[in-house]
């Protein structure tokens, strides 16, 4: 289990034809992020990405938005998590889930890679996958998957999936203090009322990708 968040790396495909796509909810949580904690991402060669630094309740934490393209994230993460010296289970990757609701926003510590290619590259560059992740809900498409990810969502899943950034971001400083459980039970406890979106049945099959 995580000592403290040292590293949150936004995943998503560079340039601006991408930038709203549901494939990179990851990049727009960093987007946010930097934001509200007045931070800057800049280009860093050496960490194959757009790298930044701020300070969430007095801890110092590495930002970074891989620019390799989705499938190879991982050679961004590994070079900035060598050069910093930062234990793999001290990593935050926030990105999009196609195996959750639109309004729906879960933390989750290792586990597989649910056919997420940028996961799944992060995780072989690091030879470990006990990083954290946060998964920010797509939903299911009912027809192919990569026009689907590809795609710019509604406003009201736009809206959808800003607010569950925001509900990110306020239980972050749980997460760089090591209070993982703590930061999951607020996450995940929805208010009396509030129900999930039912996400369409018969998923596809395609696994997400560039």
């Amino acid at each position: 289990m995580s000592n403290g968040i040292k590293l949150i790396v936004g995943l998503g495909n560079p340039g601006q034809q991408y930038r709203f796509t549901r494939h990179n909810a990851g990049a727009m949580f960093l987007e946010t992020l930097c934001d509200d904690f007045h931070g800057e991402l800049r280009p860093e060669s050496k960490f194959f990405g757009l790298a930044g630094r701020i300070t969430i309740a007095g801890h110092d934490v590495r930002l970074l938005f891989p620019t390799t393209f989705m499938n190879n994230s991982g050679q961004a993460v590994s070079a900035m998590a060598r050069y910093y010296d930062i234990a793999t289970e001290d990593i935050l990757v926030a990105y999009d889930e196609l195996d959750l609701p639109v309004d729906t926003v879960r933390l989750k510590s290792g586990g597989g890679h649910g056919g997420h290619n940028g996961v799944r590259d992060i995780a072989k560059a690091l030879g470990s996958n006990e990083f954290q992740r946060l998964r920010i809900g797509i939903g299911r498409p009912t027809g192919k998957g990569i026009d689907y990810v590809l795609g710019v969502p509604s406003k009201q899943d736009a809206d959808a999936l800003q607010h569950n950034i925001d509900d990110a971001i306020r239980i972050l400083p749980l997460l760089v203090e090591g209070q993982f459980q703590a930061a999951m039970g607020k996450l995940h406890t929805k208010p009396d009322g509030v129900a999930g979106r039912i996400r369409p049945t018969d998923p596809p099959s395609d696994e997400q990708d560039e």
